[in-house]
């Protein structure tokens, strides 16, 4: 018996348009999720076959048996273009002028004044934060520009906000009246004649 690539017979049950449908919906998908839909449709309308969804579909033959793979095993095929790729954050690439960043954030925080939120607000801005640690010895190559600095800051918990000292309560009617009362005890002559004040 002779076995070679070539598609079982098979008639579809679906129109071209529906075809169009599912092609259509399948370039709209990326990685596992565009896998894991071919693989469901191959199971649905070509009994498994990735051969036979590649000529149905026209998608990748190697892409439906991968998909099928997955939804079997239910484990997720990362590519090493997921898993490599990518610029690391500056707080990985510098670990140490991180932690010289956390102890001079910390240094210059303050905590909300309500307390309502967890957020803590630094006087400290971007430009200083760069000067700061330039002083401590480290380099322009290793430090990022002021916008990465404030993003950096911002991802450390810092929020570059002007610390807003407790607002005074507002003035109530009866403030007047106190003030008064305390100007006339303040004014009347004591036991000896003199004035309290």
């Amino acid at each position: 018996m002779c076995m070679h690539d070539s598609p079982p017979e098979y008639r579809p049950s679906l129109s071209p348009s529906q075809i169009a449908d599912l092609r259509l919906a399948a370039s709209q998908m990326s990685g596992p999720t565009r896998r894991a839909f071919e693989a469901e449709m191959a199971v649905k309308y070509c009994g498994g076959n990735p051969l036979l969804a590649e000529t149905l579909f026209g998608w990748g033959r190697q892409t439906v048996a991968l998909g099928l793979a997955e939804r079997h095993t239910g484990f997720m095929c990362l590519g090493a273009q997921a898993a490599f790729s990518g610029r690391k954050r500056w707080e990985e690439q510098h670990p140490q002028a991180a932690q010289a960043l956390r102890q001079l954030a910390d240094a210059h925080a303050q905590q909300d004044p309500t307390f309502r939120t967890s957020l803590t607000y630094t006087r400290l801005t971007a430009q200083v934060a760069l000067k700061a640690l330039e002083e401590q010895g480290y380099s322009a190559a290793q430090l990022p520009s002021p916008s990465t600095m404030a993003e950096v800051l911002n991802r450390m918990g810092f929020r570059l906000r002007k610390v807003v000292k407790a607002k005074p309560q507002k003035k109530i009617k009866e403030t007047d009246a106190i003030f008064d009362n305390i100007k006339k005890k303040m004014t009347k002559p004591g036991p000896q004649g003199r004035s309290n004040a």
